[in-house]
Formats: structure tokens, sequence, C-alpha cells
């Protein structure tokens, strides 16, 4: 692991563009704070003409704006240098201050709440600027149902920051204070167990090291049940506490009507992908006859079917990799993200001391959409650059095709152009290599994708429906309980030919997802989007494409639904969902074939 002075500049993200120095960031932290204070004065004025109503969103906007740039240079720098106290400061500061302007703006959508419908729609005509923030206005407007009284807004805006910390608290229980204990490695050398190495050791071909891995880690996770229980049942109470004060059936109902969907969506995803286990069960029988055991228990799931390809890629040809994959997009996504990948410095290649793991993609409309990556040469790194390059040319189109306030594109369509970048270059590679030992690493990929990101994330949207149900029906989410109902969800999933092993019923422990409520389907339904999209795409060719960009460039401008329907995709569609559980069948059809010819 090298310190990061020692890394090339071009492989490191240059944010001195975002802020040269500690006075600039502070000069527009000193701007951000006037703004909050001297937004009250439009209390007065927001209700009394269209000018003023444009001019209370335009100022609330601009706030926004400057807090999302302060927010990104000190949330990019703390991660690629968490050991940094000044950055981790800075993102403490940052918070304070979307607090504060959260309760200088907490009259905004009372007062418009207030105002009669055709009283806005009359200004919209009067005043045609105003017509930028339509969906600002209407977003605004079907939550009349559910506002509250001044003083209960008030209340609410302050109380903020309070709200939503169970998952803080699990995290630092679970990350900073669980030991797990040592087991012996494929060496037979004593290791620690981290819940951060857990996988990789689930993923040894030595079975022993899986078994050892997989039981050592719930007995730890299993000597605090009681208290993951409590963490996790106070959060669900939360939710539905909060979902009833404002009014809401259920809070599944209050999660998806903020996603703009309805919980018919969420319902239909997992009655889908119910009537598809049976292809899942498939899968883990291949599985069973490739690793070769007579019975396929729980710490087998994860072991791949193929070894590691000797193939490395440099990052200069993990560039070329995926360039080639969008070229079919056309001139203007390809140059766009070849000097953002070539000339821009958009990426953070490699691991350092210091810096966090994982990968992820974030961009504001005041700067460049940055990728940390931590690239080791591998085709699952060529691949995480194609997902990330996904999630930048989403955001480059929605920041270049709309203004700052219409341009932040929902989660629920968050995880699309990142997933169709995966599938686009793994289908490209498997036209084009002739050797069959990287066509089945490729297709363990793809089952491995379809496997993760449909079939897992619908069990576990499916476990936190049930559990939201039972306790707003009362039941108290006992450790007892919440293990029993999770036990019984896993062996749904799994079939009856995978030996169930009693010790993953504390899964749920160790999934942070879950203080996320009702976020895990969104990453089910994506991938099933993604995989209409490809198909058009392949079958489709330019004629379809031109479709698939527009949508990229709606960003927030349209709800999640319009904008999947500007390419062509109706989620209310079963068929959608269907279709990936049909892309996933072929993948698992397709490597059997290989290595039962082989």
């Amino acid at each position: 692991m090298k310190d990061r002075k020692d890394i090339p500049a071009k492989y490191k993200w240059d944010l001195s563009v975002i802020y040269a120095d500690d006075a600039a960031f502070n000069a527009d932290y000193a701007k951000a704070e006037k703004l909050i204070k001297e937004f009250p004065k439009h209390e007065k004025t927001m209700t009394k003409s269209a000018e003023g109503l444009y001019n209370v969103l335009r100022a609330e906007c601009d706030i926004e704006s400057i807090i999302e740039k302060l927010w990104s240079y000190a949330s990019l720098n703390f991660s690629v240098d968490s050991t940094n106290n000044a950055f981790q400061a800075l993102n403490g500061r940052v918070r304070a201050l979307a607090v504060q302007a959260g309760a200088a703006s907490w009259f905004v959508s009372p007062r418009l709440l207030a105002l009669d419908n055709d009283v806005v729609e009359g200004w919209f005509r009067e005043y045609p600027a105003l017509e930028t923030f339509r969906r600002t206005v209407d977003g605004i407007m079907r939550m009349k149902p559910h506002m509250l009284s001044d003083e209960g807004e008030q209340l609410m805006s302050r109380l903020q920051d309070g709200f939503g910390t169970h998952g803080d608290i699990r995290s630092i229980f679970a990350n900073s204070d669980l030991r797990f204990g040592k087991i012996r490695d494929e060496e037979g050398k004593l290791v620690e167990l981290t819940d951060v190495n857990y996988v990789p050791f689930l993923m040894s071909k030595d079975r022993r090291v899986r078994q050892s891995a997989f039981r050592k880690l719930y007995e730890t996770y299993g000597q605090f049940g009681n208290t993951f229980a409590t963490i996790f049942n106070a959060m669900v109470r939360e939710r539905g506490t909060l979902a009833k004060v404002r009014g809401y059936k259920d809070s599944i109902t209050a999660s998806t009507f903020h996603d703009e969907v309805t919980p018919e969506i969420y319902n239909n995803l997992i009655n889908s992908v119910h009537k598809g286990l049976p292809a899942l069960y498939d899968y883990y029988a291949l599985k069973r006859d490739v690793l070769g055991v007579q019975k396929l228990h729980l710490y087998d799931v994860y072991a791949p079917l193929i070894g590691e390809l000797d193939r490395v890629y440099s990052y200069e040809e993990a560039i070329e990799e995926v360039l080639k994959t969008v070229e079919i997009y056309g001139d203007e996504y390809y140059n766009a993200l070849k000097e953002g990948l070539t000339e821009k410095g958009w990426v953070d290649v490699y691991p350092s001391r210091g810096k966090r793991g994982g990968a992820f993609s974030s961009g504001t409309p005041d700067t460049e959409p940055y990728i940390l990556l931590n690239y080791t040469e591998t085709l699952d790194d060529v691949s995480t650059l194609a997902h990330e390059a996904g999630h930048s040319m989403h955001t480059w189109f929605s920041t270049h095709y709309n203004e700052p306030h219409n341009s932040n594109y929902t989660i629920f369509v968050a995880e699309v152009a990142s997933t169709v970048n995966e599938l686009l270059l793994f289908h490209r590679k498997l036209r084009e290599c002739t050797d069959d030992n990287e066509k089945l690493y490729i297709l363990n990929q793809l089952m491995e994708t379809y496997k993760g990101t449909l079939y897992r994330q619908t069990m576990f949207a499916e476990f936190e429906r049930d559990m939201h149900a039972m306790s707003e029906k009362g039941t108290p989410l006992t450790a007892e309980v919440v293990n029993k109902h999770y036990y019984k969800l896993v062996k749904k999933y799994f079939g009856k030919d995978v030996a169930v092993d009693k010790q993953i019923a504390m899964e749920w422990m160790r999934i942070p997802h879950f203080y996320s409520s009702f976020y895990v389907y969104k990453y089910a339904t994506c991938i099933s989007a993604a995989s209409a999209i490809v198909k058009r795409i392949e079958n489709e060719g330019a004629a379809y494409v031109g479709q698939y960009i527009d949508f990229l460039k709606c960003g927030g401008s349209k709800s999640p639904l319009d904008s999947l329907l500007v390419a062509g995709i109706d989620m209310r569609d079963p068929e959608v969902v269907n279709g990936a559980i049909e892309d996933f069948k072929s993948a698992v059809a397709e490597f059997r074939e290989i290595y039962n010819r082989k």
C-alpha cells in the first residue's frame, strides 16, 4: 500500500480546481451563511406575486448549490485521506451549514401550499421565468396532504439532525467495537476475521476457510443479537411514526411516495422475482455441480465458479476498454467521457494509505463528476470503471442539459446508466473473446451480478417490507422474531436443494442498507431497467440510442417513471423484471453449455 504522495499526480484528483485553498472554501462558506441569514425575508414576499415566488425558489437554489460544492470538496478530500482530521472537520462544518439552511427555509413549503392552485398556475403564465421551477413547485404541491402546521414544520426542521441516527449507531458498533476473532487461512496461518475481509474469505477455494469464516462471524453477531434488534426496532418504529405524523398509511407508502412511485411497483418486483426463483435454484444446482460438493451450503455460494484470469489490464487499457464499449452512444458521450478520463482528472485511481475502499462517482453542477477507484488491474476493475463512468456521464448529461435545481436524478434511476455500461462491457467481451476460460469468467460475473442485484436485493426488500409491516401492527422486533422471519425468507430464496445453515438467520445484522429504509429494491428495479435498455441498444443500435441519451438528459426534470419512459421502459410492466430474469437464465445456460463441453 503506497502513501498518497508516492502516487503520480495524473492518477489523483486535483481538487484545487474546486477550491484553490482554505481561503476560497471559507469565502463560499461565508457567502452561504450570509444568504441563509437573509433568507427569512422571503417569507413575507413569496406569496405576494409570481416574482416573489420566483425569488424565494431562486435564493433557495443558490444556497443549495454552494452547500453542494462545499460538501463535494470536503467529502472528496476526506475520501482519499481519512487520516486528515481537517477534512473530517470540514465535513462537520458543511453538515451543520446544511442544517442551518433547512431551519431557515422551513416556511417555503407551507406558505406555497397555502396558495390556491389556480393562483399558482396563473403566476406560471404571467411570469415565464418561474417555469424553470415547475418540478420544484409540483413536488411541493403534491405534498399538500402530508404537510403539518407552521409550528409542526418548524419543529420537524429542527429535529432533522436527530432523525436517522440509528444507522450511525449500528455502524460504529459493528465496525469499531465488534471483534470477530481469528481463523486459519488457506496456508494454515491465524488471521484476524473482520466484516471487511469476510466476503473475500467466503470466496476462498478452500471450503474449510469458507466454513470457518461463516461460523466465526455469526458466532460474534449472535452474542449481540438483542443489541442489534433493539437498534433496528427503534429505527423501524421511528420511520413508522414519522410516516403516520405526516398522514401516510404506512412507512412503505411514505417512502415510495418520495420516490414518486407506488407500493405496487415494490410489490410487483417481489412477486415477479418469486415466479423467477426456479432460475435461481438452477443457478445453485450449477454451482453445486461445478464446485463438486454433495450439498451446497450457504458458505459456498460466494465461491467463484472459475478462477481469476491471468490477464491484467493497465489503467490505460481499462480506459480503452470502456471507451470502446461506449462508442455506440455517439460522439457527444464518447468525447466527454474521453476528455474526463484522460484530460480533466475525473478519476482517483489507485489505493493508498488512508483512502476509503470501494468505488463511487460524485459530482455537482459546479464540479466535475469525480470517480473514486481502488484499481488493481483486474477485469473486475475494468468493469468497475465502466460502472462508475456510467454514473458520471449520467451526471454530466443531467447537469449540462438542466439548471442545477432540475439536474439531480433520483435514486430510483441512479443505478440504471452504470449497470447499462457494465452489461454492455461484458456482452462485448463475450462476443469478442475466443478463449472458453475467459468466457466462463465473464459469464460468472454476469450471473453474480444478476444473482446479487436482482435476487438478493429483492430478498432484502421483502424482508424490509415485512419487518415494517409487522412493527406497524404492533409486533416488537426482537432478535428471536427477526431471526425467525429472516431464516424463513432465506429458505424461500435458496430452495430445498441448498443447505440453509442456521447461522444465516443473523445475516440481517450485518446489512447496513436496512437503515436506509426501502432503498435496496431500487437496485433490483435498476438492473431490470438496464437489462431491457441493453437489449434495445444491441438490437436496434443508433435508432434507439438517441432515446437512451435523452433519458440521461432528463436529470431531475421529470419523475423517475417518466424519465424511464423516455427510454421506452415502463417499470409498471412486470415484463421488465421478467426480461432480466430471462437474461439471467440465458447466462446460466450458456455457462453450463461451455463448461460441459470443456
